[in-house]
């Protein structure tokens, strides 16, 4: 299932850890967000060292739709109502400089196909005007430019629509590998434990072939797809995961889509063009409970464009916080100087740029206040994650989940096994495919066949 993204691109290769090493900034994780966080602290001159514990780019970040927008779905009403004027309008803030600098590291000379484009939140249900119009006259009042339409280039009967302006698309691993050429990068190293030290923090570290070191560092930016330590910060309830699917469209009948567009409702369709493809993305559910998500995707897709083939099938998998704002700031109050990027919700091309502005210290304080880990988990999806983790954990079956010891679910889709508590998976023979879990599930007769 590779991605769109993976047939015409080679990333740049990076040593594993050889030995001992000290920094004062450690990035933990080479996806999108560990990998700007690194280029922005090259700009800045800072000594750090990024440790990913497989290849760069290897993870979700390949398995984007590659959208660059602040509109993250009806948000900002929402948000408002939330937190309040001036926390939906730092949200739009954090967004509109995500996409800027986007924009100047582009302009530098980097070639990833990067369109400026404006995009659409659409919806087929005729009630949910006044929604629409709500949520296009809240953006307006906090300084974004939108409006409502009911104009699509989509083949759907759309009852209205949210446009913004000045959004864009771009191919991520075309960008990423242009950005981490010079960048101070370890891959197959990965981290085993992090203790705290009179300097700062000790961080052991697995490097290839086995071998053992430890990174001495000042502080620590956790920018793993769902946060690794799991003891800290009561992650393992303000998160849970969604696979979602995509495909690579190719063929006669397909609309040339000057714009990007994604629905209101769960299981509606996201579209964007790249080339002489057409991207459609959705039909996603929680990781360990989704059904048929990539069937029923086909079938969309093949009801929509009959004389289309599809090129190339993938899924993303996806953090989701408690109240649709990522987790970005300090980790824990117990662990100082250790920050946090996650709960993208989706989002996760933007929402990589606003972590990495805001934790290497571009972005105003006030602004990426509206992030802060610490902030209220008395949302309804909290209870929601900690019904799924109770019921898990006490459902008698085997295998077990490594990173809580959850029931794990056989997904007959995918061919691997999911956990519905915190979404980490596992491959037939039990090695890790997703986090948060670490470990491998030992195969021990009957636990993991099928």
């Amino acid at each position: 299932m590779a991605s769109i993204w993976e047939k015409d691109v080679t990333l740049p290769r990076f040593p594993a850890l050889r030995k001992d090493a000290r920094t004062d900034v450690l990035v933990v994780g080479g996806g999108m967000t560990g990998l700007l966080c690194g280029f922005f602290l090259q700009e800045q001159g800072r000594d750090y060292l990024v440790l990913e514990k497989d290849r760069i780019a290897g993870g979700v970040t390949k398995n984007t739709t590659a959208k660059l927008t602040w509109q993250h779905g009806l948000i900002y009403t929402r948000l408002r109502r939330t937190f309040g004027t001036d926390g939906a309008a730092a949200y739009l803030a954090a967004g509109t400089q995500a996409l800027d600098a986007f924009d100047r590291i582009i302009a530098g000379g980097v070639d990833c196909d990067y369109e400026k484009k404006n995009n659409f939140v659409y919806s087929l249900r005729a009630g949910e005007k006044s929604d629409l119009i709500e949520e296009a006259e809240t953006i307006r009042s906090l300084g974004g430019r939108a409006v409502y339409t009911e104009q699509a280039e989509i083949p759907l009967q759309i009852s209205g629509a949210v446009r913004t302006f000045d959004q864009a698309s771009f191919h991520p691993l075309k960008f990423l590998a242009a950005l981490t050429g010079g960048l101070n990068i370890c891959e197959n190293t990965a981290v085993t434990d992090v203790e705290k030290a009179a300097d700062g923090y000790l961080v052991q570290v697995e490097s290839a072939g086995g071998r053992h070191f430890t990174v001495r560092a000042g502080q620590i930016i956790i920018a793993t797809h769902f946060p690794l330590l799991k003891l800290w910060g009561m992650y393992f309830v303000k998160l849970y995961q969604q696979r979602s699917y995509a495909l690579a469209l190719r063929g006669t009948g397909m609309p040339k889509l000057e714009g990007m567009y994604i629905g209101t409702e769960a299981g509606s369709l996201s579209f964007r063009g790249w080339r002489d493809v057409l991207i459609l993305g959705g039909f996603g559910g929680r990781t360990g409970r989704s059904g048929q998500g990539c069937e029923e995707l086909r079938r969309q897709t093949s009801k929509l464009f009959p004389a289309c083939h599809v090129e190339t099938v993938w899924a993303a998998q996806d953090c989701m916080s408690l109240d649709g704002v990522p987790y970005i700031g300090p980790y824990s109050d117990h662990l100082p100087g250790v920050f946090v990027a996650s709960g993208y919700n989706k989002w996760g091309m933007t929402g990589s740029m606003m972590a990495a502005l805001a934790l290497t210290g571009q972005m105003d304080r006030e602004i990426s206040k509206v992030f802060r880990p610490d902030r209220s988990m008395l949302r309804k999806q909290f209870f929601i994650n900690g019904f799924e983790a109770a019921k898990n954990l006490l459902t008698p079956t085997a295998p077990r989940c490594t990173h809580m010891g959850c029931a794990l679910k056989w997904n007959r889709q995918e061919h691997s096994w999911d956990c519905p508590c915190h979404g980490s998976r596992f491959g037939r023979e039990g090695a890790v495919i997703n986090e948060p879990a670490q470990r491998s599930v030992n195969r021990r007769k009957g636990d993991i066949e099928r």
